[in-house]
Parts: C-alpha cells; sequence; structure tokens
C-alpha cells in the first residue's frame, strides 16, 4: 500500500553532516521525497509534534518501568508526571535547532523508514540501521544528563501518526506528487 510518513533528521543529525547519508538510504530503498525542508522550529511547532495524550504517556511509562526493574532502579512519580518531564525534554532537543523534516511516499512506507531508522534506544539498535550506524546514546545516559537520546532521527510509528504529524510541519501545498522514473519497476 502506498502510503507517506514524515521523517525529521534531528539537531544531532544536521550538525554532523549526516543528513545526505540518511536520506540517501531512504531514496535507495525506492521512497519517494514528496516535501523536505530545513527548519529551526519554534517552540509551539514542536509541542505540536510531541503531543501528550493518555496513551503515548502510559506507553512511556511501561518502557520506562521495564528498564528501571531490568536494572533494580526504583521508577517514582506518575506517569503523567515521567510524560511531561520526557515531553519536556523532547521539545528542548528540537526547538530553535536546525532539523531537516521529510515527507516520504512509498510501499508501505511507515514500515519501511521504521526499519531503518532501529531500535529507538542507538545502543540497543542494530547496526545496519541508521540509528545503530549513527549514534551510540541510551537512555541510561539520557536520563542522568536530563535529556532526550540523541536517535538521530524521528520516523513516524503508525498511519495515525503521520496523519497527525505531517500538517505539523508542511501545508498541503508543499506537498508535491510525481512519479520516480522507477515506479513502474517498483510497484
Amino acid at each position: 500500500m502506498i502510503e507517506r510518513t514524515l521523517v525529521l533528521i534531528k539537531p544531532e543529525a544536521v550538525y554532523r553532516g549526516i543528513a545526505g547519508r540518511i536520506i540517501q538510504m531512504f531514496e535507495d530503498a525506492g521512497l519517494k521525497i514528496v516535501a523536505m525542508k530545513t527548519v529551526k522550529p519554534a517552540k509551539e511547532t514542536v509541542e505540536r509534534h510531541y503531543i501528550l495524550d493518555k496513551e503515548w504517556y502510559e506507553e512511556v511509562w511501561e518502557k520506562t518501568k521495564k528498564s528501571y526493574d531490568k536494572k533494580g532502579a526504583e521508577l517514582k512519580g506518575t506517569p503523567l508526571e515521567l510524560g511531561t518531564r520526557i515531553r519536556g525534554w523532547l521539545i528542548d532537543g528540537i526547538k530553535e535547532k536546525p532539523i531537516i523534516a521529510i515527507v516520504l511516499e512509498g510501499n508501505d512506507a511507515i514500515s519501511a523508514v521504521r526499519k531503518f531508522a532501529g531500535a529507538t534506544a542507538p545502543s540497543l539498535a542494530d547496526p545496519s540501521t541508521i540509528r545503530g550506524m549513527f549514534s551510540t546514546d541510551s537512555y541510561g545516559i539520557a536520563d542522568n544528563e536530563h535529556r532526550i537520546v540523541r536517535s538521530v532521527i524521528h520516523a513516524s510509528d503508525s498511519a495515525k501518526t503521520a496523519e497527525r504529524e505531517i500538517p505539523v510541519w508542511f501545508n498541503a501545498e508543499e506537498i508535491i506528487g510525481y512519479k520516480r522514473a522507477d515506479e513502474m519497476i517498483e510497484y
């Protein structure tokens, strides 16, 4: 199924000059760029991107709780408190810093991009994935430094998320439909 997804190449990748290598991986796989821009997002834009809803903060709580239990550590606070704190770190991590926002289109684009991205904890990501190749950061280090994990990219995790996230970064006129030369062969 042809679908669209959002990718944000985060500041740590822009500052390191590896954005082109990341973009090339997506294009080489047959994904089409239908919108792309470099921005220094305002806090309000990032807040619209990282929404704080019950489903999200409860999921963050569960993941974090498992991680803490595995280490034999105690997780303090409520799911809402943890979610609010992590959301704040996410917002601070990209607001007013250069990022590259991209809308990719292709067959099962969301799933394909998530596979390329790798595990959200770069230290656990397969070395052949974007996060595995370009970062070794971990939740443990990030938590100790009260910041987000430097995971190089953000990728929408579902069709519902992509539908919500894409309009945060692009208006309809900025998304351009066209045919790539290889689409007749690919699809």
